[in-house]
């Protein structure tokens, strides 16, 4: 009796095997624990804001919001990479090809060193020429000195949050999406509870979040791996398997790169748009107000809240049309995907309508700002892209689900150039379409109808990358034209 219930228990925290029983079904059980994970990686970011919007002033806020597109950029690209690296690993995994899971492993660790220091040493020799391309300079000491300080800190500690990203990865690609939901929910709770005593026992200010962030992730990362060798000895790497080939880091680059840069690429669009909400702050080239930098990110980090389920789901099909991949199930990858984009659409409608309501009266900036920073013209500007992006969620959704899709079967050519579509839009809408409705140059005296334009670049950005991602999605998932990989 012992024993069976030892082994029901066993088979319960056994990976998922994505290649077999019904897709849906398969979809399901796997993309929680992500979304689970996702919306705890929200609270670990948000713990951060959060503190600090209740405690610190309102040009240290300003300064913390400001760099969050920064950072983005560079944060993004690590978790491209990762996800990208692990497509590999997924396509093996379906295979059922150890030794090559092991290898693909040796080959991450080598290159994601690699891109740690590379990284590193790149966002902090161009944070000051990415400060002032917002708009944030010593001409405002208050906010340089905390977006400069917030940025450093969390720069020099990109190592712990690509090796978190990749040891992540890896084990969804095994099938296994519940450890990173459990890792993340010890991250989270440390996080918090060391952003709480830096802050306001050390009073360490943004630069007290900004270590609680980094160390947190760096203990995380550490226990996460130890776990892993210890709970899957397949995994554990021999001494052949660090004797990785020219060939081995090549697939892992052509996965991982193209995916990274999407990521970038769509961080440099939203600091285009970030340098445009600057504008509706300043007057005669100076920072007159908070209002609109604290509104529109306060709002922005709403819409990353609100659409972290069509984000874990997105994320799982990564992994399924992996291994699906691998394992030859063309025609379970067309199925998954249609049923994917099915659950997507209920999904967004009742996030959707979540989000809507938390805007009356601007309850859902009390929650990122302590209520002395929170006025009408705060509530407006954060309203107003809460308004444009919520009523074009569905395009959002699409990319979410067909992206990863894409990019699980190997056409991450499309992911990029989707990526570089969103930025062209985005700029193209930031640029010119703001001016044209203030009738000139930008200020904080333009109409209200000049920020709505502003707020337009996302839903443009979000069609014009869906253009791009519609052609794989027809020409090799609906089609099922697989060729490319068969020959490999």
């Amino acid at each position: 009796m012992k024993k069976a219930k030892t082994d029901r228990q066993a088979r319960r925290v056994e990976p998922t095997d994505l290649t077999v029983g019904s897709s849906a079904g398969t979809i399901v059980r796997f993309s929680l624990p992500v979304i689970l994970s996702y919306f705890l990686q929200q609270v670990y970011t948000l713990s951060d804001a959060v503190i600090v919007g209740q405690t610190l002033t309102a040009d240290e806020v300003a300064g913390v919001n400001d760099t969050g597109a920064l950072i983005f950029i560079f944060l993004q690209f690590a978790f491209g990479v990762s996800a990208g690296f692990c497509v590999v690993t997924g396509c093996r995994v379906g295979a059922r090809d150890d030794a090559g899971v092991r290898r693909s492993l040796a080959t991450q660790i080598y290159l994601s060193a690699a891109l740690t220091v590379i990284l590193t040493g790149v966002a902090l020799l161009l944070l000051n020429p990415l400060l002032a391309w917002i708009h944030v300079t010593p001409d405002n000491p208050s906010v340089y000195r905390a977006a400069y300080t917030y940025c450093a800190l969390i720069f020099a500690g990109i190592g712990a949050q690509l090796f978190y990203n990749f040891i992540c990865s890896f084990l969804r690609s095994l099938g296994d999406s519940v450890t990173p939901l459990l890792f993340l929910l010890f991250s989270t709770v440390l996080n918090v509870g060391l952003d709480l005593c830096f802050i306001i026992v050390f009073r360490m200010g943004v630069a007290g979040a900004a270590i609680a962030t980094v160390l947190a992730q760096l203990i995380s990362t550490i226990a996460c791996f130890i776990y892993t060798f210890i709970r899957y000895p397949q995994v554990r790497l021999h001494k052949e398997d660090w004797r990785v080939t020219r060939a081995d880091i090549s697939v892992h680059l052509t996965r991982g790169i193209p995916l990274g840069l999407q990521f970038s690429v769509l961080a440099i669009g939203i600091i285009t748009m970030q340098a445009g909400v600057v504008k509706f702050d300043m007057s005669d080239g100076v920072i007159v107000s908070n209002a609109a930098q604290n509104g529109f990110g306060a709002a922005n980090k709403m819409v990353n809240l609100i659409y972290t389920p069509i984000s874990g789901l997105g994320t799982a099909m990564t992994s399924f049309t992996a291994q699906n991949l691998g394992a030859g199930k063309f025609d379970r990858i067309r199925r998954g995907t249609f049923q994917a984009l099915g659950m997507m659409v209920v999904t967004v409608a009742v996030s959707v309508a979540i989000g809507l309501a938390c805007t009356i009266g601007g309850g859902y900036l009390y929650f990122f700002l302590s209520a002395d920073k929170v006025t009408a013209e705060t509530i407006r500007y954060g309203n107003t892209l809460l308004y444009v992006d919520f009523a074009m969620f569905l395009f959002l959704g699409f990319i979410f689900v067909v992206r990863n899709a894409v990019q699980g079967i190997g056409k991450s050519e499309f992911v990029l150039a989707a990526g570089g579509a969103e930025l062209v839009a985005r700029i193209l809408v930031c640029t010119f379409l703001p001016a044209a409705f203030a009738g000139g140059e930008v200020s904080a005296a333009a109409p209200a109808i000049a920020f709505y334009a502003l707020c337009a670049a996302d839903p443009c950005a979000w069609i014009a990358s869906d253009l791009v991602l519609t052609i794989p999605f027809i020409r090799n998932i609906c089609r099922m034209d697989y060729r490319y990989a068969v020959k490999k």
